[in-house]
């Protein structure tokens, strides 16, 4: 048994050089694709989203054990979709090269940015979001003119092999290639001399990925995860607030990177509030978590097992629980609210990842900037009030990667604005014209005419006219 293991993992290892080295030697005989091309690329792998839609949500399901299949229409399908649509319609302008300024001292002359493919990119694909965290990066990685590997989770092998078939239904293995396997492969992936890197996933793993890349000297783009905060200021509305954050944690059972993690209440409405959340949690599933087709099942054993703990810790240690239901359906888990947590406790010192909420009371907003500060920054932020004062004091004073006003998840679907960690919940963005640049190479190019006055200051120095240019430029 251990031979045979041995000898596919030695066959896994030689079908990764091979591809990297096709598709590296692919790339340098189109170093530049075309703009019909890159739009050619596109648009086949918009079709087949558009093909596939129902395989893809029935796989991804299965893989869930149950998982929405109108969560995965809206929040991979159409999202892929969007992102594609995104840069299709600016891909023309993105690629244009772009006018600098030339100063008077570098005279007469021209000077241009160009937005140049990297080569071939890597993309570490997640479980949470297999289809939109895959397709997402390899739109603009396309989009730039490169040529993409994906390494695709093993906690999603049913859509991880139908993602393979897919792709290589459309596209040479010379130009997309798509990997399934475990974390051996992974790791044997990511030690790949890739010109580009792309990671999602958690921050103990990003750790050995940056290891990795390190010895390629490769560019990483890791996108992480981390304690996204909400504030609930005191002005808030309640009812509407408990809605959206509601919606932002029961999404995916709360496996999503920007899935809000814990609630800051100012103390006295910490009742009120854990009242309208589970009223909206009761409208958003009436008929209990049993067989309810909407309702999202915890990924794995392994994952229910750790949030299970996450539960058990807490109440050892003080903490108050409150579910609407006490049993699970499988590993269709009821949504949790926590009370009277503490640091010490295990969920409030790692990413919660599923349907578990801890509240955390404050008296005054700058208590609440102070908790937040206080911890790792995280990849969201998300605050609930109207006072256009108080939004400012929480934006100028705290970091995180991105900042919802009054809703949640919404940055990681939108295309035109950056979409990236900062610290430990990530380092570099993408989506939509970022994304775009992050697959590129900025070249630089500086452009001379026949005629030139750069000869005055050609050696030998001590000139009258070096004399004078020394007193017009140095003052």
């Amino acid at each position: 048994m251990a031979m045979e293991q041995q000898f596919n993992h030695d066959q896994n290892d030689f079908a990764l050089s091979h591809t990297f080295e096709l598709q590296k030697q692919a790339f340098k005989q189109h170093t530049y694709p075309s703009l019909e091309q890159r739009v050619e690329d596109l648009k086949t792998l918009y079709g087949l989203l558009i093909t596939h839609q129902d395989e893809i949500a029935t796989a991804i399901s299965h893989d869930f054990s149950n998982r929405s299949t109108d969560e995965t229409r809206l929040f991979e399908v159409m999202t892929s979709l969007n992102g594609i649509k995104h840069s299709l319609k600016h891909l023309k302008k993105w690629m244009k090269p772009s006018k600098r300024h030339v100063g008077i001292l570098f005279q007469p002359a021209s000077a241009y940015v160009m937005y140049q493919p990297v080569g071939v990119v890597g993309i570490v694909v997640p479980w949470n979001y297999p289809l939109f965290l895959a397709v997402g990066p390899l739109a603009q990685a396309l989009a730039a003119g490169n040529r993409v590997m994906l390494k695709m989770s093993e906690f999603t092998p049913e859509f991880s092999a139908l993602f393979q078939k897919l792709i290589a239904s459309k596209f040479d293995e010379s130009q997309i290639h798509v990997i399934t396997g475990d974390v051996q492969i992974a790791q044997k992936f990511t030690q790949l001399a890739f010109d580009h890197l792309l990671f999602t996933g958690a921050t103990a793993v990003a750790r050995h990925v940056l290891h990795a890349a390190a010895d390629n000297l490769t560019p990483v783009t890791l996108e992480l995860g981390g304690k996204s905060p909400v504030i609930i200021a005191k002005d808030a509305d309640l009812k509407e607030s408990a809605r959206r954050v509601a919606f932002g944690k029961t999404m995916n059972a709360g496996q999503t990177c920007v899935a809000p993690d814990y609630t800051l209440v100012h103390r006295s409405q910490q009742d009120a509030f854990v009242k309208a959340y589970f009223e909206v949690i009761k409208a958003f599933y009436p008929d209990s978590i049993r067989n309810n087709p909407d309702y999202t099942a915890v990924v794995n054993d392994r994952q229910f097992e750790r949030l299970q703990h996450y539960l058990l810790d807490a109440q050892q240690k003080g903490a108050q629980l409150i579910q609407i239901e006490a049993e699970s359906d499988g590993r269709r888990m009821p949504h949790a609210v926590l009370t009277d947590v503490s640091d010490d406790m295990a969920l409030m010192q790692n990413e919660i990842f599923g349907p578990i909420l801890p509240i955390v009371c404050y008296d005054q907003i700058e208590e609440a900037i102070q908790y937040i500060n206080d911890r790792e920054r995280p990849l969201a932020l998300y605050y609930f009030g109207y006072n256009k004062a108080e939004q400012q004091k929480v934006l100028h004073e705290t970091h995180s990667g991105g900042v919802c006003l009054n809703e949640t998840l919404l940055t990681a679907g939108m295309e035109d604005i950056p979409f990236g960690g900062i610290g430990p919940s990530g380092m570099g963005h993408y989506h939509g014209h970022e994304g775009f640049k992050t697959f590129s190479h900025a070249k630089s190019v500086f452009v001379r005419p026949k005629f030139s006055l750069m000869k005055l200051i050609y050696p030998p120095y001590g000139t009258s006219i070096q004399m004078w240019i020394y007193k017009l430029f140095i003052r």
